[in-house]
């Protein structure tokens, strides 16, 4: 599987939802499925495979149209399919605009303030999203990383540009109710996007990145340091936005040293070294 530096960091963002994929699926088969694939240390058998899981999910989701946790699972397992292991744009597209439809449809049924929200005008957006409780929490969570997966897939898979998204400023503010509802939700990961979120953009065109950093930090510190890729985006973002070779090799060198088998995230800190290798491979050019 190819590894660019311009984007398999947030591909591998999205690989993190992946933990709590399907541990409602029916028939019980998500959570030994779900431990199975974050403990696998080869992404090529978990790409090869996911396809058919892709229509499993799909043919529960024919048969329950209404079951939240069910959309749920549908919502990120398309989500992390799209962002972490499809190569070609346009399919990426594809997949991305399904996992949110799921995830809409999985918000919309758990709370009806839900329903349309992020068609809302901003303003109401908010108001709306102030509604929702700690209870609306997954389902808004599912909603978020599906809605900021396919953002990235539309705006290509390579270019790596992020400025002049609409839609970026309603979903940083999902995530941030999610972390103001609960704040260890998902061992850190929303702390994790809302860093990336903050670290797209210098000051001067509108970006905080010394609030990124606080977030990744957050996020690093929720996980006991045991999540790699939360590092390797820290470099990837905040590090190489200010020219900060020293943080940027110390935290890459971090990765490649730690061991990578964790229960849980050993499919995600797999990928953040590769990740970390191909970085640090290019820091002397970059910086």
């Amino acid at each position: 599987m190819p590894t660019r530096p311009s984007d398999i960091a947030f591909r591998i963002l999205a690989g993190l939802a992946l933990i709590a994929l399907t541990a409602c699926a029916p028939i019980n088969i998500g959570d030994g499925l779900s431990k199975a694939i974050m403990n696998q240390d080869d992404p090529d058998t978990v790409r090869d495979g996911a396809p058919a899981y892709l229509l499993l999910v799909d043919s529960f989701i024919e048969n329950t149209p209404n079951d939240i946790s069910t959309l749920m699972a549908g919502a990120k397992l398309y989500a992390i399919y799209a962002g972490v292991f499809v190569e070609s744009p346009e399919r990426a597209v594809r997949l991305a605009a399904k996992a949110q439809g799921y995830g809409q449809r999985a918000l919309c049924l758990k709370n009806k303030r839900g329903c349309g929200l992020a068609d809302l005008p901003y303003d109401q957006f908010m108001t709306t999203l102030g509604e929702l409780r700690k209870s609306d929490v997954p389902a808004l969570y599912a909603f978020a990383l599906t809605w900021l997966v396919r953002v990235r897939a539309g705006n290509g898979s390579g270019g790596g540009n992020w400025s002049g998204m609409a839609d970026l400023p309603k979903i940083e503010a999902s995530f941030e109710r999610v972390v103001t509802l609960d704040e260890s939700f998902d061992n850190g990961n929303p702390q994790f996007y809302l860093g990336v979120l903050n670290s797209l953009r210098p000051p001067a065109l509108g970006g905080n990145p010394e609030k990124g950093r606080s977030y990744f930090e957050q996020a690093i510190a929720i996980s006991g340091g045991n999540n790699l890729a939360v590092k390797v985006a820290y470099a990837r973002y905040y590090a190489r936005l200010l020219y900060n070779q020293e943080l940027h090799d110390r935290l890459l060198e971090g990765v490649l040293e730690a061991q990578p088998r964790v229960e849980g995230l050993t499919l995600t800190n797999v990928l953040a070294q590769r990740e970390a290798r191909a970085l640090l491979e290019s820091s002397g050019e970059y910086f």
